[in-house]
């Protein structure tokens, strides 16, 4: 314990150019990085950055709106339904229709059944 204390004590003597010095050996030596995790430095943060750290996502049809024949068909292609099935799917929005999706995945689906006319949301 009282090598460590040294340590510190002449590390807290050290300039800020000389600790940057220090940093950029730690790391070259140990084959380490000091920047810090992605998951670290969003800290305890809002709901604009959880969003951002999620990794998978449940699509929520909202509304089939206008044009349900086009969102139904989208349905069916994305999701391997029957025209029965699909049209079940498209009458009871507000529902989730995929779970678990990843981003780009869950963007992608969005982005054609809003072309469809629904409105959908990602959870």
């Amino acid at each position: 314990m009282a090598n460590l204390d040294q340590i510190v004590e002449e590390v807290s003597k050290l300039s800020a150019l000389e600790l940057s010095d220090l940093v950029k050996k730690i790391e070259e030596k140990f084959g380490v990085s000091a920047a810090m995790p992605m998951m670290a430095a969003g800290g305890g943060g809002g709901g604009e950055e959880a969003k951002e750290e999620k990794s998978t996502f449940n699509l929520e049809l909202k509304s089939a709106g206008g044009t349900k024949i086009a969102v139904i068909k989208v349905l069916r292609e994305a999701l391997g339904l029957g025209l029965a099935e699909a049209k079940g799917v498209a009458d009871a929005a507000p529902k989730i229709i995929k779970e678990g999706m990843d981003k780009a995945a869950a963007d992608e689906l969005k982005g054609k059944l809003e072309a469809a006319g629904a409105t959908v949301e990602l959870k």
